[in-house]
């Protein structure tokens, strides 16, 4: 199959800079068809993305990733999203529960490298059984988020799930999420609230003050180092480098192509 990069995508990227997030989702929808997701941790951009994708009445699974150490808050704003705005939600699961992994390998996000080791396990691997079934997978990072997200492209590629991802939020400023928030019924994780600027698993999660930058409750007990779990391989140092493999037929749609795609 033809070969992407992330080089190959620079001029579609440019095309897309001035769409909105709803005419991002709309297109994405066109051009991945029932190959399509998105991806959520049920924290606030993942909840705009999802009201967006219900009030468009677009068919596109939500994928969730249960670590099985989620606050149940989460939990909750997930079961909410299915029951009031009816979206399909999947929730993929760890191959083992927290209690059989720390029987097997201790207690691994005690340690820079063991939080490296058990987001893998509890994240990364979970979302890498839904591999080959989506060629598009639309995201919720912000430039706004600043740090490795600060240039965050619309169009990114997964190499590991041979997708691509759709940043339809990538332009989207803070003051512009809560002009939405304001203005719609997006359903939200309550936690935000009590001080939650990130939320992921209850073992390594914190609030955070408002001295302090929105992602210093992420792993806390390990220092400024460890701020990402990796599972948006924009976030990685080697994100894009290699490319994915995709259809003749999903590249022409891509680039608008009737011909052969150039490698």
């Amino acid at each position: 199959m033809p070969r992407l990069t992330q080089a190959d995508l620079a001029p579609l990227n440019k095309t897309l800079e001035e769409r909105t997030p709803q005419e991002l989702l709309s297109w994405a929808a066109s051009i991945f068809g029932n190959r399509l997701a998105a991806l959520s941790a049920m924290q606030m951009a993942g909840s705009i993305v999802c009201h967006m994708i219900s009030q468009a009445k677009l068919n596109i699974p939500v994928l969730f990733v249960d670590t099985g150490v989620n606050f149940q808050e989460t939990l909750d704003t997930r079961d909410r999203l299915i029951s009031e705005q009816g979206l399909n939600v999947i929730t993929l699961y760890p191959p083992m529960t927290m209690a059989e992994q720390i029987k097997a390998h201790g207690v691994l996000y005690l340690t820079p490298e063991g939080q490296k080791e058990c987001c893998s396990m509890r994240k990364i691997q979970p979302l890498l059984t839904a591999a080959g079934k989506y060629d598009g997978i639309v995201g919720s990072l912000r430039r706004a988020e600043g740090g490795r997200r600060g240039g965050v492209p619309i169009l990114a590629l997964d190499q590991d799930m041979n997708t691509v991802r759709v940043n339809v939020l990538a332009n989207m400023s803070d003051e512009e999420m809560q002009a939405y928030l304001t203005s719609n019924d997006v359903i939200v994780n309550p936690l935000h609230d009590q001080g939650f600027t990130t939320i992921s698993c209850n073992r390594c999660t914190t609030p955070v003050l408002p001295s302090e930058p929105p992602r210093a409750g992420r792993w806390r007990h390990l220092g400024p180092w460890s701020a990402y779990c990796h599972i948006n391989p924009t976030d990685r140092d080697s994100a894009g480098t290699q490319g994915i493999e995709l259809d003749q037929e999903v590249l022409n749609r891509l680039f608008g192509r009737d011909g052969d795609f150039a490698i």
